[in-house]
């Protein structure tokens, strides 16, 4: 059978089963050297079975000297798709930091133009993560980048890229059947915006395979890769070693019936879920393909009485709570270290602070309504917070367009900001009202309010309101307690 494709945009078509190059930073642990030019050379096996998309990033140690070794040597007439991403350090960044990036992945991958770049941020409440992606839609006119996409974006942020016109095609984030977070409100949403999910840990790892059916819990000794240390970590969340050997008991007959491997099961479920574009099969270059594998990804589709066998082993498993990509937000932190030490040092204050003695301290957002009418975003005056009247700006820009929940969501992420600017968090605030232009958004408003601070409840009060601004949907101010 032919390979599968998906069209991400007019100009961008990729193989349905893309090849991670993840490993690669694993493989080059503890000051290992690659041969970069043997790795390239195996990546041409992939290229030859239709699998000519490569998924990579800037922090995945030679990946991208390799990708672009093999695409200049060893892709030969095949039309290959190099995806890459930009993962900056937390903290302060310029036009020109964007452009750098940009242009070292186009060095490394020896190309013109990116056929992806995807995005990543670490912290929604500084709002210099929008600045990156406005910078980087401007490098794509520019003809630097082909497309843009995101990677671990929640729903609602994902939301606030595309309400306020940044023409995102995909989204890659984790979704296996240990994790079936992208099948709540990601999964429709994408499907309605023309947004594309790429699946990373399909495989959770290498877990979701005949290896590991039957066999004894392993200990951290036995855990030799970051992949398996980090996806133990999502058993353990969706309910521990036993309920997890009940779903590969499960997987195990549907791969028989269909003389295929759980993995191909595993994969196959996610490749046919509403929503996901692609699935992404890490490959550790030379020393283990599993190229027929997927080859076999191809001949077989899930039949409805083995999907609700699967559906109905997926309801004895704990579901991973949040949204995509909390793992990398908020506890608990499923990595492979558990926490962020091996990803980030730091987290910088998202606004500037200013102490006016007396106990007192006052936060600048830096938009152009905080000069004109000369007031702070916050106040801090001894254990109490005041947060003024919050609309979606972001410097002289308005965020979310005409969408009032995006609009909410980029206001309760000034006020994170601001808060955490000040020591303190969503969980100090004890009050907040919230002004609606219509009262036709209301609920939606409403919802959005409650999903950020359903764990918090403070006292609130919404009210219809004639903003200032046409452009304003929402207005919120907020009080706190430290």
């Amino acid at each position: 059978m032919k390979p599968e494709h998906i069209k991400l945009s007019e100009h961008l078509t990729i193989s349905r089963v893309l090849t991670g190059l993840w490993q690669i930073a694993d493989m080059e642990r503890d000051g290992n050297k690659l041969d970069l030019d043997a790795a390239a050379k195996s990546m041409a096996a992939y290229g030859d079975q239709g699998f000519t998309t490569f998924d990579m990033a800037d922090h995945y140690g030679s990946a991208e000297l390799i990708a672009g070794i093999y695409r200049k040597k060893y892709a030969g007439k095949h039309a290959v798709q190099l995806l890459t991403k930009w993962v900056p350090t937390p903290g302060p960044v310029t036009k020109e930091d964007v452009r750098k990036a940009v242009q070292k992945a186009l060095d490394r991958l020896q190309v013109e133009r990116i056929d992806l770049m995807q995005f990543h941020a670490w912290n929604y409440a500084d709002p210099r993560w929008l600045d990156c992606l406005f910078w980087l839609h401007e490098l794509s006119k520019e003809g630097l980048i082909q497309c843009l996409g995101l990677t671990n974006f929640d729903t609602a942020h994902l939301r606030i890229v595309k309400a306020s016109g940044i023409p995102v095609v995909s989204n890659q984030i984790c979704y296996s059947l240990l994790d079936q977070r992208a099948a709540a409100e990601m999964a429709g949403y994408c499907q309605k915006n023309h947004v594309k999910i790429l699946a990373f840990g399909t495989l959770a790892g290498g877990f979701l395979s005949e290896r590991w059916l039957g066999k004894p819990e392993p200990g951290p000794d036995a855990l030799k890769t970051w992949s398996l240390m980090k996806y133990k970590r999502f058993i353990d969340n969706a309910g521990g070693w036993e309920k997890f050997q009940g779903l590969l008991k499960t997987l195990k007959s549907v791969a028989d019936r269909n003389e295929v491997s759980i993995s191909n099961v595993a994969s196959r479920f996610i490749l046919d879920s509403p929503g996901v574009g692609g699935v992404i099969i890490g490959a550790r270059l030379g020393q283990s393909a599993h190229i027929e594998e997927n080859i076999q990804l191809r001949k077989f589709k899930i039949d409805p009485k083995s999907r609700k066998e699967i559906e109905s082993a997926l309801t004895q498993l704990t579901p991973i709570p949040g949204d995509c990509g909390d793992e990398y937000r908020k506890p608990p932190f499923l990595t492979a270290s558990g926490d962020l030490s091996h990803h980030v040092e730091t987290f910088p204050s998202p606004y500037t602070v200013k102490s006016l003695g007396n106990g007192t301290d006052r936060v600048l957002s830096g938009t152009v309504w905080e000069d004109l009418a000369g007031f702070s975003r916050a106040v801090r005056r001894n254990g109490r917070i005041l947060i003024s009247g919050t609309t979606a700006t972001h410097g002289d820009a308005a965020i979310g367009g005409n969408d009032p929940v995006a609009q909410t969501h980029f206001i309760i992420d000034k006020i994170e900001g601001a808060l955490q600017s000040l020591g303190a968090s969503i969980e100090n605030v004890v009050r907040t009202r919230i002004y609606v232009r219509s009262l036709t958004d209301w609920e939606g408003v409403a919802r959005a309010h409650g999903q950020r601070f359903k764990h918090v409840q403070p006292a609130n009060t919404m009210v219809r309101a004639h903003l200032i601004g046409e452009e304003y949907l929402v207005e919120i101010e907020a009080e706190a307690m430290v």
